[in-house]
């Protein structure tokens, strides 16, 4: 048997699996919010990456709720990189609204910070 031959297989269970949880969560994500809309009386900061998942979840929430923000890409300068830095940022998305933060992103995180 050549090893190669599961190769295939291998990276399809591990992608289904490693996606599995977030299309969980993104399908129970509530609907409630949608219909009220989300009212943001401070900016939006966003330090990011491309590849991040829960930052592109992040930017897919705003834009549903047509939230304004400011996304600074970590890996795409050394001055976002550098400001990413100062804040003492250890993961993405590192999310500012006013004088409060949350690392990472779930809705219902997003939603207690701006209470």
């Amino acid at each position: 048997m050549k090893p190669t031959r599961y190769l295939p297989l291998v990276l399809l269970l591990t992608l289904f699996f490693g996606a599995l949880p977030a299309a969980v969560q993104y399908l129970y994500e509530p609907a409630a919010v949608e219909e009220q809309g989300v009212q943001v009386d401070s900016p939006v900061v966003m330090y990011s990456t491309q590849w991040c998942p829960y930052c592109s979840k992040a930017r897919a929430y705003f834009e549903r709720h047509k939230i304004a923000y400011v996304e600074y890409d970590i890996e795409a300068s050394a001055q976002n990189r550098a400001q990413f830095q100062a804040l003492n940022g250890r993961g993405v998305p590192l999310i500012l609204v006013g004088d409060k933060r949350m690392e990472g992103f779930s809705v219902q995180s997003f939603e207690a910070l701006l209470k």
